[in-house]
């Protein structure tokens, strides 16, 4: 995994200078016309998130283009390898001229980069992460555990996210915006029909389940239990507090930590500005993911 760990965070090595400042050093940074670039034919991320653009927009209008673009050439023109992001906003700026770096790659390494740099970025959902290693399996035809070395990640991660592609297409759009967690996909993968999975995931959704109660329904087959189907009296007002003492605050963040790190989250809110986040995990690989995750890089304690 040495090799594979390295791709994974050393960008830089495989891109050669990654700032404006050391390409100038090294003679490789190019102005291209902005209209003879065209996007990565490759590129995993399906969906850019708009507020996020208008802050790039806005540094490099006050900054300037600080990394220049990764390209290669292709045809009468070029194709972004990295930074596409980058080309958006000077898009938007209206820019004619973009600094640039000219490498050579092929599709294979065009595909994998681009999903090594977005995944640095976190900038991936599941769903896209997912689709951008079963494109490398069939369209590159290379093995599972070639494509973990690659991108740096354990096999087990691999194997889970490739699992999500199983879903049901209503299902996997869920994923993709955040509305159910990696780990409620990989919960529902074990009931038997898409129907089913269809079912509880919608009800998961839009009951706000947490990872927790969905795999407690799917050991029942998809079904309420019948204490839950039928609470007490006394059962309903011990559920009460929760619902009622968390704020819309911490639903967001809520929410939020979900989206980024793919299981059940709970934020406990005490007084004073104190309280707790708890983190669910269900095995031992799902938590070597999370502390990769938070850590930024494998845990090897």
């Amino acid at each position: 995994m040495t090799g594979g760990r390295r791709l994974g965070r050393g960008l830089e090595s495989l891109l050669g200078p990654v700032s404006r400042e050391q390409a100038e050093a090294q003679g490789a940074l190019r102005e291209l016309p902005v209209a003879q670039v065209r996007p990565n034919p490759f590129q995993p991320r399906t969906q850019f998130d708009p507020a996020a653009l208008a802050e790039l927009v806005a540094s490099i209008s006050a900054s300037g283009l600080l990394q220049p673009i990764i390209v290669r050439a292709r045809g009468n023109g070029f194709e972004l390898i990295a930074g596409e992001r980058r080309l958006r906003a000077v898009q938007e700026l209206g820019w004619q001229q973009v600094p640039a770096v000219v490498k050579d790659a092929d599709d294979q390494t065009l595909l994998t980069l681009a999903l090594i740099e977005n995944l640095q970025r976190n900038d991936l959902s599941p769903i896209d992460e997912a689709q951008g290693f079963q494109r490398l399996i069939e369209q590159f035809h290379v093995a599972q555990a070639e494509v973990a070395r690659m991108v740096g990640k354990n096999r087990s991660t691999v194997a889970n996210l490739l699992r999500l592609l199983k879903l049901p297409g209503e299902l996997r759009a869920m994923v993709h915006d955040g509305r159910l967690s990696e780990g409620h996909a990989r919960a529902l993968l074990a009931l038997d029909s898409d129907d089913a999975m269809l079912a509880l995931g919608r009800e998961a959704a839009e009951a706000g389940l947490s990872v927790r109660e969905v795999e407690a329904r799917v050991r029942n087959g998809g079904a309420a239990p019948a204490a839950e189907a039928t609470p007490s009296a006394g059962a309903a007002r011990a559920k009460e507090p929760r619902t009622l003492h968390v704020s819309a605050d911490a639903r967001r963040v809520e929410d939020a930590l979900r989206r980024r790190l793919g299981t059940d989250v709970r934020v406990t809110q005490k007084r004073k500005g104190r309280g707790l986040v708890t983190i669910s995990y269900y095995s031992n690989d799902d938590l070597a993911r999370l502390l990769e995750l938070i850590l930024g890089t494998p845990f090897d304690g």
